[in-house]
């Protein structure tokens, strides 16, 4: 059986959980602008929900600053309400097709609920990392029950699953003290 292609697939999946985590980690607000701050936006517009990058660029020219250009001036005010709605704390101010949008100072309360958020999110990449460690090992055990494997190959693969799984893991863990330092530095 060709379990090592298997493996492969698995930190495949693995690197899809981390890439994940990542993306929830860029959207958390550190006090500094970040386009991706952004991502979660949803405009209605032309009838139907779109992201903010179909209807606009984001950019941050300053470190407390966002803009979003709007293509088309009539989804100006939608842009500007979608992302006041969008529960991210931001206050936006349309001028022309441009939107600004001042990214206030947090408090360290908001730092707090802001680490715990990561935390969370932390959680549910390991629990992704695990998943993906179970159904390997729900694998290797099939092979051997269908004599595909043997037990040794089977003892030697779990091995190798469970190294991916820990080396996942501590990335995941990495990551979320990075994060949590980005968040409390003032």
């Amino acid at each position: 059986m060709k379990m090592s292609a298997d493996v492969k697939e698995l930190e495949k999946r693995m690197r899809g959980a981390m890439d994940a985590l990542k993306k929830e980690f860029a959207g958390l607000r550190t006090g500094r602008a970040s386009v991706n701050l952004l991502d979660p936006v949803v405009v209605e517009a032309y009838g139907q929900r779109m992201s903010l990058n179909q209807v606009g660029t984001v950019s941050a020219p300053e470190p407390r600053l966002l803009t979003v250009n709007v293509w088309d001036k009539g989804l100006v005010v939608a842009t500007a309400k979608a992302i006041r709605e969008a529960g991210l704390g931001l206050n936006p101010a349309p001028d022309g097709q441009m939107i600004r949008i001042p990214i206030p100072e947090l408090t360290s309360e908001r730092r707090a609920e802001l680490a715990k958020l990561a935390h969370k999110y932390a959680e549910h990449g390991r629990v992704a990392v695990r998943n993906v460690r179970r159904d390997g090992m729900d694998a290797l055990k099939k092979a051997e029950k269908d004599h595909k494997i043997s037990q040794d190959e089977h003892r030697e693969k779990a091995d190798d699953v469970q190294k991916l799984t820990d080396r996942y893991v501590k990335l995941v863990d990495e990551t979320l003290i990075h994060k949590e330092k980005e968040i409390k530095t003032v």
